[in-house]
């Protein structure tokens, strides 16, 4: 079955609700007028609606015939705090916020599937709609979650979407186990001894310690994790004093860690204080490091990989589905609901022109025409799992 044409007809809405809330982009956990807008074309469409789960997240819950089964769709809802560059007409309202990674688009493909299953009702079972809040590293996934969510809308599977800039429309990609990196934040406080810049023998300089421990910090990936697994450990922020002429008390560097095994992860961060003590140490000065694994490793279950890779096919057909993707450095909190349920996670194309832009670019816009593709996949998706015997 191709693209649905009753959800293809429902294009020029789905349009419009994701240029209305490209316009209105929220932050995490303030996603209230976005999950107000979701609540109500929940309700309009005849589903039953429970919010507040994990602050501002969404559950829609539609049930059809007499079967236990179920099913779970997520899409998230945030924004981030970038500063929107471009001048279409749906361009964010508000200054230092934008929908730079498609969760508008990712939250009407979802919204267009509710509305397609609620109208024709062609399926037997439970599905619940789950709109994530705050998914850009502030936990979104893991606060709804730890509230039960899946106590109170079982799901026997769970199953989200991502839009990838390259990739064309009408493509999907994904592969089976670790798809997408775990991911990790780090602050390294290094204290020395403060003294006047002129005279660098009074003190302890903690610029130069944490200058070279951002260095050797490198040494871990090189020389610390096997080659054959992946990892990346980058350096993004350097603070430091605040006069030309006065060496500071302290310097923080701050980063972030990405690996595809959790016992990865306790390496890099066994190594990482092993340096930063020892490398501080050998100036003078002390270190302290506070290293957060924000997210674990993405990992996609055999068989509903392979199952939402079927249905993928029968939507665009089985050459536009790469079944052996690329292994994904940027992490994804949906992870934390594949730890509590078996599910996958597919990646749909949002367009390969040249000079496509990337998500986290203040330039991005999700493209339109992946709308119904997306909305397509997660209805067939619910038709598929709880098909009526």
């Amino acid at each position: 079955m191709p693209i649905i044409n009753r959800i293809a007809g429902m294009h020029d809405d789905l349009t419009r609700w994701r240029r209305d809330i490209h316009a209105h982009p929220e932050l995490g956990f303030e996603e209230q007028r976005t999950s107000d807008l979701v609540a109500a074309k929940l309700v309009e469409f005849g589903c039953e609606v429970y919010r507040g789960i994990g602050k501002t997240g969404v559950v829609g819950r539609l049930r059809v015939g007499n079967s236990l089964r179920s099913v779970g769709l997520r899409a998230d809802m945030d924004a981030l705090p970038i500063q929107e560059t471009n001048d279409f007409d749906h361009r964010s309202r508000y200054d230092g916020r934008m929908h730079a990674c498609g969760h508008d688009g990712h939250t009407t493909m979802l919204l267009g599937a509710a509305r397609y299953l609620a109208e024709t009702r062609n399926f037997d079972g439970t599905v619940n709609f789950i709109f994530q809040p705050a998914e850009e590293g502030l936990g979104g996934a893991a606060a709804m979650v730890d509230e039960r969510m899946f106590d109170r809308f079982p799901c026997d599977a769970i199953f989200g979407m991502h839009n990838t800039p390259g990739l064309a429309v009408g493509k999907f990609t994904i592969r089976t186990g670790p798809m997408m990196a775990g991911g990790g934040f780090f602050d390294i406080t290094v204290l020395g001894r403060g003294a006047h810049g002129a005279r660098p023998e009074s003190g302890v300089d903690p610029v130069i310690a944490a200058s070279h421990i951002a260095a050797a910090l490198q040494t871990i990936v090189s020389r610390n994790v096997r080659p054959v697994d992946t990892a990346v450990v980058s350096v993004t922020r350097f603070h430091a004093g605040d006069a030309y002429n006065v060496i500071p008390e302290r310097a923080v560097i701050g980063g972030t860690v990405r690996a595809f095994e959790n016992d990865t992860f306790t390496l890099i961060e066994q190594n990482m204080k092993r340096i930063a003590t020892g490398v501080a140490g050998g100036f003078g000065a002390s270190a302290e490091v506070d290293f957060r694994s924000l997210f674990p490793p993405l990992v996609n279950d055999a068989r509903e990989a392979a199952f939402i890779a079927e249905t993928a096919a029968e939507v665009v057909g089985g050459d536009n589905v790469e079944r052996n993707g690329q292994l994904v450095m940027a992490s994804e909190d949906f992870s934390y609901m594949l730890n509590r349920r078996p599910g996958a996670y597919i990646r749909i194309g949002n367009g390969d022109a040249p000079g496509t832009c990337q998500v986290h670019n203040p330039g991005y816009d999700f493209n339109d025409a992946a709308l119904p593709i997306g909305a397509s996949l997660f209805a067939r998706v619910v038709e598929r799992k709880l098909a009526r015997s």
